[in-house]
């Protein structure tokens, strides 16, 4: 296994340097293409000019930007020099951009020119483009061995149950990551990025590609008809996305069926809920392609499930089986075997902490196990299938609802493509479900079928009692769906309907 030290320092330079690492198709008026000697020279030159600038060992470097070839090369600069890597979520609104960025103490902030007016004032900062050209210092560079826990970056979560929390990571645990991932054959595949480089999913495959010596194809951010363009235009063959965005592109059906997409040979979905009907229209757009339900967290990494060891096919619904290198078990009060119940799991990959929050304990067990708050439940082979969120559960009339379970049963509906599930409030059930449906092209399809079928097949207590029809679900700024944004629309018409009785 190939020996890596550093997690920003992961190209091996004694292969072709000359091959394309990064097609970058938006950190430019027009396509650019960089080489794995450009990115480690450009790597290098990042580490050089902040060790002039001062920076101690550990200090840590924000990265503001949409997706571009210079945010990999600045995010593994900083690591090379020993700094510590803080990407940033542009899409949050200032207030709470200006404080990760004081919460992580950085001493420096890389940007881009539309979000550099976001940026505080007072932390010494430079945006992509000439000025980043200038501010590079070229030369050779040796990597810092970092020691056994050293942190290589914080990752923010979304802080959707407070201010956002910086999970501390460490070289070790990711570089451990991405040997684990690694396998023969992976350089000639095509990596198509268009999650944001904030988001342990878009970063881990990044980190992969690099590693692996093959080429990443970079979307500054996710369009659906940009995304099946740049598969058709530079033969993608590896695809990796959260669900929604699938969903987004499938409704692109003029464009799909005018665009070669035989070159997709892998779809992974991870981070979010994959519905039968979802797998259903993604073989039929794409059916030379292998599709995989996958799971993983910022906390604990993406290297959770895997194949069966007996080499059982794995269930479309299912995100797999215990990766053997991890520790798994569902919880269900003190049954720690329990076939449905949260999932906990012990890896090298698990965090190292909060960074600065000492009011709030890592939920990390006693034995070393990371809650991660997930509901599963286990089948009779061992495959794993995600249930929901224990956040996103409420209780209707003394029973527990899990509006993923009662999303994807929606969505087995011939004539229904997406459905969105949130509780509102209510006298007697103390909460009770409603939806958010999106048809299907040209189906007809009213509120009282929707309820019928949710009767029909699910018990009586999940079926939604308002549906309503939607050309589009909001989204979080990881690309999953915003239920608080959802919720707040249902509360308003659900109260809207109740005065217009």
């Amino acid at each position: 296994m190939t020996g890596f030290s550093n997690l920003g320092d992961l190209i091996e330079r004694d292969r072709d340097l000359a091959k394309v690492a990064i097609v970058d198709l938006g950190g430019a008026p027009t396509p650019r293409e960089l080489t794995f000697a450009q990115l480690d020279a450009m790597a290098n030159g990042v580490a050089r000019a902040l060790g002039k600038r001062g920076l101690q060992r550990g200090d840590r470097v924000a990265l503001l930007a949409a997706n571009r070839a210079e945010y990999i090369a600045a995010y593994y600069g900083i690591m090379r020099a020993g700094f510590v890597a803080v990407p940033v979520n542009f899409k949050f609104p200032r207030q709470t951009i200006h404080f990760i960025i004081r919460d992580a103490g950085a001493k420096f902030l890389f940007c881009d020119a539309a979000r550099a007016a976001a940026a505080p004032a007072d932390v010494p900062s430079v945006s992509f483009g000439p000025a980043f050209d200038a501010f590079l210092d070229p030369g050779a560079f040796a990597a810092i061995v970092p020691g056994q826990d050293e942190p290589a970056m914080f990752l923010y979560t979304s802080g959707s149950t407070g201010a956002p929390k910086g999970v501390v990571l460490s070289h070790r645990s990711h570089i451990w990551v991405v040997q684990t991932r690694l396998a023969p054959g992976l350089e000639r595949h095509r990596y198509l990025i268009a999650a944001p480089l904030y988001h342990m999913n878009a970063l881990a495959l990044a980190k992969l590609a690099c590693a692996a010596h093959a080429t990443i194809v970079l979307l500054p951010q996710f369009s659906a008809p940009d995304y099946i363009e740049a598969i058709g235009r530079y033969r993608c063959t590896w695809l990796t996305a959260v669900p929604p965005m699938i969903a987004m592109v499938l409704r692109e059906r003029a464009l799909l069926a005018r665009t070669d997409l035989s070159s997709v040979e892998f779809v992974r979905m991870g981070s979010a809920p994959v519905s039968s009907s979802l797998m259903a229209a993604l073989h039929e757009a794409l059916p030379q392609a292998s599709a995989t339900n996958a799971y993983g967290t910022t906390e604990a990494g993406p290297v959770v499930f895997g194949p069966h060891p007996k080499g059982l096919p794995q269930p479309e619904l299912s995100v797999g089986y215990p990766h053997p290198l991890v520790s798994l078990r569902l919880v269900d009060g003190d049954d720690r075997n329990a076939a449905q119940g949260v999932l906990e799991m012990k890896c090298p990959a698990l965090m190292l902490g909060y960074h600065n929050r000492p009011e709030v304990p890592p939920p990390i067990t006693p034995d070393g196990f990371y809650v991660t708050g997930d509901v599963f439940r286990r089948d009779a082979d061992g495959f794993h299938y995600f249930v929901g969120r224990t956040d996103d559960m409420f209780v209707s009339g003394g029973e527990n609802i899990y509006p993923a379970d009662v999303e994807r049963m929606l969505e087995r509906h011939p004539d229904i493509a997406q459905a969105a599930v949130v509780p509102v409030d209510d006298d007697i059930k103390g909460q009770k479900p409603v939806a958010f449906v999106i048809k299907k092209p040209s189906h007809a399809l009213d509120e009282d079928a929707v309820k019928r079928f949710a009767l029909a097949h699910a018990p009586a207590y999940q079926h939604p009692r308002f549906v309503w029809f939607v050309d589009e679900l909001p989204l979080a700024s990881t690309n999953k769906l915003d239920r608080a944004v959802l919720q707040a629309m249902a509360t308003e018409r659900v109260s809207r309907a109740q005065r217009s009785m």
